[in-house]
């Protein structure tokens, strides 16, 4: 393994980590067990990279190298040994979880290109790898899934770092340096929609299909000619 192969495994399971470490703060915040912690800690941590390795026909990284699945289960002790030293634990889950979407935007686009995909897969391919674990986790603990919040942006900085990569890579100049500034900037883009709240147009967030049809039923029949 070179230097260049060595970094980018440090910063893959730095993502790995931080969002293991989400999804265990979210478990304590819920009152779950150590269990049920390990349980959103495998989930939020490998969760996006498996679903990105099946679709891309290649044997998970967690499978393949079972430091992946050492690095949740570090988490989750870690976080339930300090956990009574840990307030605020919304903050710290905000913070963890964007972390790991800014590297996992990164890392997941970079995989698949590796992998031979095309530009517009591996900009997929990082935003569900960014995103997926993050899903996954809150759908189990109930919680309303982040991607779905409308009062703030979570897929549009997955998309702004994978596809800040996929440029990259497409100019020639992605190498560590360029990924950990790209993960940086994603890192940012997430924090300050976050804090200040930026969301989606308008229309969008007002728009529901029970609101849709009711106004749709109030319409004549195309098939009758009005009175």
């Amino acid at each position: 393994m070179d230097i260049q192969e060595a970094v980018f495994l440090a910063l893959d399971l730095t993502g790995t980590f931080v969002f293991a470490v989400s999804g265990v703060l979210l478990a304590a915040r819920r009152g779950f067990d150590i269990t049920g912690g390990l349980v959103l800690g495998l989930l939020a941590g490998i969760g996006g990279g498996m679903i990105r390795d099946v679709l891309l026909d290649r044997v998970p990284n967690a499978l393949g190298q079972p430091i992946y699945l050492a690095t949740p289960l570090f988490a989750t002790l870690l976080i339930y040994l300090i956990g009574k030293h840990v307030s605020r634990a919304r903050i710290w889950i905000v913070t963890f979880d964007a972390i790991g979407l800014a590297i996992f935007s990164v890392t997941g686009a970079t995989i698949a290109l590796g992998a031979g995909a095309n530009y517009s897969a591996a900009l997929f391919m990082g935003a569900l790898t960014a995103c997926g674990g993050g899903l996954m986790r809150d759908a189990v603990a109930s919680e309303d899934p982040a991607i779905f919040s409308g009062t703030d942006l979570y897929l549009i900085p997955a998309l702004f770092g994978s596809g800040l990569t996929v440029i990259a890579d497409a100019l020639g100049i992605l190498n560590n340096a360029v990924s950990l500034i790209i993960a940086g900037l994603a890192f940012a883009f997430r924090m300050l929609a976050w804090k200040l709240q930026w969301r989606v147009p308008q229309p969008m967030r007002q728009w529901s299909y029970r609101e849709t049809e009711r106004k749709m039923k109030k319409l004549p029949s195309v098939f009758r000619k009005p009175d």
